[in-house]
């Protein structure tokens, strides 16, 4: 869910490992903003973000199928799966969807960046489903800028490549951190 500078990065990671079918859900356009701290490129602007990933996972990995919907996420479709990598840049779009699939997922990662940190909150198990809730804030709590503004593409790879990290931890029935925050800047690592 988003496929801006996080979802991404998590998407074509997957499709490199060779995922089978990945459903993209973003309802944004590429701008001109989106080049550098997303990873898109200059043909892409204005192309549904979904449909730009799909082609760049397409050539990554021509067997993935990919099914890109350009959308908000909407609690009535049937088809989200047991599996949510969510890389939304809106605490409230969090809630919306955590209250939607809290009880249909049994995988939940979601990837939150600004600048040079990141935090990567997993789902799992019970533990994980109490925890997860009291990470989502007011939204009047969160910072204040632009996806653009707080966003850096090697911070974003970084966020990826942990939350496909703790995904194939999970395919392998191994226990999940279910929050670590990362600083970049000061190499510190927070593991609650």
């Amino acid at each position: 869910m988003g496929v801006g500078a996080i979802g991404r990065q998590v998407a074509l990671q997957l499709a490199a490992m060779g995922a089978p079918r990945i459903q993209l859900v973003d309802h944004d356009r590429v701008e001109t903003v989106n080049l550098a701290p997303q990873g898109y490129f200059p043909a892409d602007i204005g192309s549904p973000k979904v449909q730009a990933t799909a082609a760049l996972m397409a050539q990554v990995n021509t067997e993935v199928q990919v099914m890109a919907l350009q959308e908000r996420f909407r609690r009535s479709r049937p088809d989200h799966g047991n599996v949510v990598l969510l890389c939304v840049d809106s605490i409230e779009t969090r809630r919306h969807i955590f209250d939607a699939l809290v009880h249909q997922c049994d995988f939940l990662c979601d990837g939150r960046m600004s600048a040079e940190v990141l935090r990567v909150l997993t789902m799992t198990d019970l533990g994980s489903r109490t925890h997860y809730p009291t990470t989502l804030f007011a939204a009047s709590e969160a910072f204040a800028g632009s996806c653009t503004a707080k966003s850096t593409l090697y911070c974003a790879s970084v966020a990826a490549g942990l939350m496909v990290g703790q995904f194939t931890q999970w395919l392998r029935g191994l226990s999940c951190q279910q929050d670590m925050t990362l600083n970049l800047l000061s190499s510190e690592l927070i593991v609650p």
